[in-house]
């Protein structure tokens, strides 16, 4: 015999305009509503990815046959449309971001018939427009992942200082060849709140940026240290810099300044290092000006 009031119950959860989870005592996802399937990719029988505790939401406890469970509430009508909207606009970014290698792409296998061009050559350079794809992807699967929990960021601590001796001699070479000069610094013993993975990719972006776009005959130093607000990772260079206007705009998705615009980089590298810094409870700023480098800034309190 149907239960008309657990009919209603199932339809209520599942079409509902809210993001809305069912938790079971130990907070494991018994049922959620197919908005929250769908935008925040939770699995049945899990765990509440942590991320989606952290933004203050509202529980509603309830019994049910001497069982405590609870229905868990993660955003309104009018939230859920500014979402809407975001992942509408970044679903737009990506595909401009993808347009443009595939277009190159199919100018150098076009070019490939004509009289006069040399086909290894244009295969070479095919191949870095697909490896640049590749590294799109890649960052924005990896950036889905932190937003929707399934990587954890923050799980213990990591000493900093291997890390940079690596990342010192991995780098080295490219640095050569960028004619930038790399120091990396940090006090003896000194961890930071994050994952070894996620510290590397930290690590690594700040980097990257520097070799994209510090220029020539530059210097590009980390520097991690104890300070009256906690630890503190300062990742700073002496080159071209970026403007004023620029600064608040840096760890935008896809965002480049005007000199970054005709680089192979993603545009997702600093977005990245702010969702870590953040996630793991920590703040970042950047600072500069044209012709007087780039600074930025991560405090873990």
């Amino acid at each position: 015999m149907v239960n008309e009031d657990e009919v209603r119950a199932r339809t209520l959860i599942e079409e509902s305009p809210e993001l809305v989870l069912v938790l079971d005592s130990e907070r494991r996802v018994l049922a959620a509503s197919r908005r929250a399937r769908e935008q925040l990719r939770v699995e049945v029988g899990e765990p509440v990815p942590p991320q989606l505790l952290e933004a203050e939401p509202r529980f509603v406890p309830y019994e049910v046959a001497g069982r405590h469970e609870e229905l868990l509430f993660l955003g309104s009508p009018g939230e859920l449309a500014a979402y809407e909207e975001l992942r509408a606009g970044f679903t737009a970014a990506v595909s401009h971001e993808l347009r443009t290698p595939l277009a190159r792409l199919l100018v150098l296998l076009e070019s490939m018939d004509l009289p006069g061009e040399d086909p290894h050559e244009l295969a070479l350079q095919a191949r870095a427009e697909v490896q640049q794809i590749g590294e799109l992807i890649d960052d924005v699967l990896f950036l889905s992942e932190l937003e929707t929990g399934k990587e954890v960021v923050a799980l213990g601590s990591t000493p900093v200082q291997p890390l940079l001796s690596e990342l010192a001699a991995e780098l080295a070479e490219r640095a050569a060849r960028a004619d930038l000069e790399l120091r990396f610094e940090a006090e003896p013993e000194i961890e930071l709140p994050l994952r070894p993975r996620m510290l590397r990719i930290v690590l690594e972006n700040l980097a990257e940026n520097a070799l994209r776009y510090a220029g020539p005959r530059s210097r590009f130093w980390i520097e991690v240290a104890r300070s009256p607000e906690g630890i503190v990772l300062r990742a700073a260079d002496d080159g071209a810099g970026v403007a004023e206007d620029d600064l608040a705009r840096l760890f935008e998705r896809f965002y480049r300044a005007d000199r970054a615009r005709s680089s192979r980089g993603t545009g997702l590298g600093l977005a990245i290092v702010k969702h870590v810094v953040t996630a793991a409870g920590g703040t970042i700023e950047a600072d500069g000006g044209p012709g007087l480098g780039l600074e930025i800034r991560c405090v873990f309190p």
